[in-house]
């Protein structure tokens, strides 16, 4: 049989650890309850409705900027340029 010994220091040391680490549980427990109540469910609901809103608009507007590049012969970015919008968007 394997005999186990602790020395108070490690004891001690171990305590201080679990001290340490249940502040810090305490801490986030409590930005997480602080990020929950920033927004409620339907909110978020909104959000990534307007998300997905944007985004079609977003695609109708790329898709009519390449059409124009077409029937002028030339390039999307030089569309995106011609607008004054940028190409990283």
């Amino acid at each position: 049989m394997r005999r186990q010994t602790t020395s108070l220091e490690d004891e001690a040391s171990l305590v201080k650890e679990i001290e340490t680490l249940k502040a810090k549980l305490e801490i986030l427990d409590k930005e997480i309850k602080d990020l929950s109540e920033e927004y409620s469910e339907e909110e978020l609901q909104q959000h990534i409705q307007m998300l997905h809103e944007y985004n079609e608009i977003k695609d109708v507007g790329q898709l009519l900027l390449g059409k124009l590049a077409e029937i002028d012969g030339t390039t999307t970015r030089a569309k995106y340029q011609e607008f004054g919008l940028d190409t990283d968007d």
